[in-house]
């Protein structure tokens, strides 16, 4: 008898202790954390200049008689926000598929999903969000991997958007 008279006593004040008697005193307060803003870009293609490849860094290793590809965007520049950041290569030893040969230019921004470059244009991005900011080109083979060259080919660049 004792032990049913301890497990009633216990629901009944677990009851008591779980039913406030003042407004509100089961409430759980929330705050709105609204989500960082989405960056959007837009891509415009402008007519790029065909100047020839030539290895930028006597530190890294290349052939010079492969296909090259050299990224023409310094590491670590800032822009501000609204100003274009172009995409311009330097391409030697290589035909892109648009421009009758069997390479392509892929790249990615901020690890999203990758984008071609099928013809040896400058790509014009704008609609950029302020922070850091990581650009990424490869020189894409006939067989659909990566074109190794050396140290070459495979390319990352970081920028700083400021406001």
């Amino acid at each position: 008898m004792s032990r049913t008279f301890l497990i009633i006593v216990f629901i009944a004040f677990v009851s008591v202790a779980c039913s406030g008697g003042s407004d509100g005193s089961h409430t759980t307060a929330t705050t709105y954390v609204p989500p960082p803003p989405r960056q959007v870009l837009r891509v415009e293609t402008r007519a790029a200049k065909q100047i020839s490849a030539n290895p930028d860094d006597p530190k890294l290793k290349v052939d010079p008689a492969k296909p090259l590809l050299i990224f023409n965007l310094p590491n670590g520049k800032t822009f501000r926000e609204g100003e274009p950041v172009v995409i311009d290569f330097s391409l030697a030893n290589a035909k892109l598929k648009g421009d009758g040969g069997d390479y392509r230019v892929r790249y990615i921004v901020d690890d999203e999903e990758m984008q071609w470059i099928d013809r040896h244009e400058e790509l014009v991005l704008t609609g950029w969000t302020p922070g850091n900011h990581t650009i990424r080109i490869e020189l894409i083979g006939p067989d659909g991997w990566p074109y190794h060259n050396g140290d070459y080919n495979i390319v990352t660049r970081e920028i700083t958007v400021v406001k």
